[in-house]
């Protein structure tokens, strides 16, 4: 499994994504977003996944990145940013 963190919009979202995380059996948890990444609501979600989900139907999601080798890869950002 590949680490990831979610950026959100609102603490809504990422509410919502940690839920639908666990649901699909994927380990996640929220916490405080870190500095390196900048958010809108100041709360993130870090999941693991074989691949991370780029679908967002709520348009609750700012940027999905992917961490490796202790570097941010980013892998979606909402195109109204």
């Amino acid at each position: 499994m590949r680490s990831y963190i979610a950026t959100f919009y609102s603490h809504f979202g990422a509410v919502r994504f940690r839920r639908e995380c666990l649901a699909r059996g994927n380990p996640a948890k929220m916490m405080p977003v870190p500095r390196a990444l900048s958010s809108s609501c100041g709360t993130c979600v870090a999941f693991e996944a074989e691949e991370a989900e780029t679908e967002d139907p709520y348009g609750e999601i700012e940027q999905i990145v992917e961490i490796a080798d202790g570097k941010y890869i980013p892998i979606y950002k909402a195109e109204n940013l």
